[in-house]
């Protein structure tokens, strides 16, 4: 594959500073080599700024920085679709806001491309707030409602050129939903599979199921990795940890899993915050899962040393 990595520095979308500093820590924990290293060609795009802002004001007086999250989403949003031309794009974040840009432009590809968008959202939350239902005001927990195209972003976010349709996506490790996203989803047609339902069936049945329903549809498939998907104690540096989450061989079961269902064609890598983190270790653990899901094995991962 012609891999490319395009930074992402958001970090607007959450309460918290510290996720700008991730498409660069990706970097030093050595992203570039790893996909080299797997016989890939690679182009690292830089880091992405947004454009200008302008006064945007919504009648939800808790939601934070409006203005730039919406210049953040324009600019993504464009540079997702350019990048997902020839290649394989990998982007590197940056808190989730930033898939507000990635899976609408790689979804506009899509349909231009005559298939169908499916996206597998790996994560600790449903992201499924709109502008009216979040009470954090964190918008970082609003990109799946908005790709989705549920209401409440009209007039406020960019218009969607193509919607993903919420039967496409797939939540895993899911265990922490507000009241409002909980009926929400409900309603949606988004499969959700929360940690109770990967302890009692594991991840392999899950996922079989849903790349089965891509591959039938002939779909493409984005995956967006949230470091809060994985237990804490194995990646700390995210400032939404929640305990009990995916532990290191589920992660890596899933991407390899993906890897050989050749369908994934672009990539997610969101929430890291090098701030939190400990001499680099989920940055490290983040690049190892994404050396899975480009094709390394098992009996080739390299012993690593924190």
């Amino acid at each position: 594959m012609h891999c490319k990595i395009l930074g992402l520095p958001v970090q607007e979308g959450t309460g918290r500073p510290g996720c700008n500093m991730g498409p660069d820590s990706y970097r030093a924990a050595g992203i570039a080599d790893a996909i080299r290293e797997l016989g890939h060609t690679f182009v690292d795009l830089g880091n992405l700024s947004h454009g200008p802002e302008r006064a945007i004001d919504h009648p939800n007086p808790v939601i934070k920085s409006l203005p730039v999250a919406v210049s953040w989403i324009e600019a993504i949003s464009e540079a997702a679709y350019q990048a997902s031309a020839d290649g394989f794009p990998i982007f590197l974040g940056g808190d989730h806001l930033l898939a507000a840009g990635t899976v609408p432009g790689i979804t506009r590809r899509s349909a231009e491309n005559g298939r169908r968008q499916f996206v597998l959202w790996l994560d600790a939350h449903t992201d499924f707030h709109t502008l009216d239902t979040t009470t954090s005001g964190n918008l970082h927990g609003t990109p799946v409602a908005y790709y989705t195209g549920q209401k409440g972003f009209d007039g406020y976010f960019p218009k969607l050129a193509a919607v993903v349709d919420p039967k496409n996506v797939c939540m895993m490790g899911i265990r922490s939903v507000d009241p409002a996203e909980r009926v929400a989803i409900r309603d949606s047609g988004i499969t959700v599979y929360d940690m109770r339902q990967i302890d009692e069936h594991g991840v392999a049945a899950l996922l079989r199921d849903f790349i089965a329903r891509v591959r039938a549809e002939n779909g493409v498939l984005h995956v967006s990795l949230d470091v809060d998907f994985l237990d804490p104690t194995i990646a700390p540096a995210v400032g939404t940890t929640v305990p009990g989450g995916a532990t290191f061989r589920e992660a890596h079961l899933i991407m390899e899993m993906l890897h050989d269902s050749g369908l994934v064609t672009s990539l997610d890598l969101v929430e890291l915050n090098p701030f939190l983190d400990e001499r680099g270790r989920t940055a490290t653990v983040m690049v190892d899962l994404m050396a899975s899901l480009l094709g390394r094995s098992v009996m080739d991962r390299p012993t690593i040393s924190y």
